[in-house]
């Protein structure tokens, strides 16, 4: 496998200096995640400044996200108009 240095904005061959020469479509990357801010705990009061004291702290108050919790229709949507809004259509149990 070849290596590459970063010089001048480009990746390179380090022996000749040659741009590396880029595969057709998207390239991976590594993802990186801002650090989160420091906030207390709304449940006991915690400081919590890492996402693992996020996940800890949730799990200890028997908490979840708000993106994990089941819908209370169980996905069924029952709103006329919503459903009109969005070209969806309403459930049949709820018609």
């Amino acid at each position: 496998m070849r290596r590459y240095v970063f010089r001048d904005g480009h990746f390179r061959d380090p022996e000749t200096g040659t741009p590396m020469t880029l595969p057709a479509g998207p390239l991976a990357r590594p993802g990186i995640t801002r650090p989160m801010p420091e906030y207390a705990s709304p449940i006991d009061g915690r400081v919590i400044s890492t996402r693992h004291e996020r996940r800890e702290d949730m799990k200890r108050n028997n908490c979840v996200e708000a993106g994990d919790m089941p819908s209370p229709t169980g996905g069924k949507i029952r709103n006329k108009a919503f459903a009109a809004k969005r070209g969806l259509t309403v459930s049949e149990d709820y018609r």
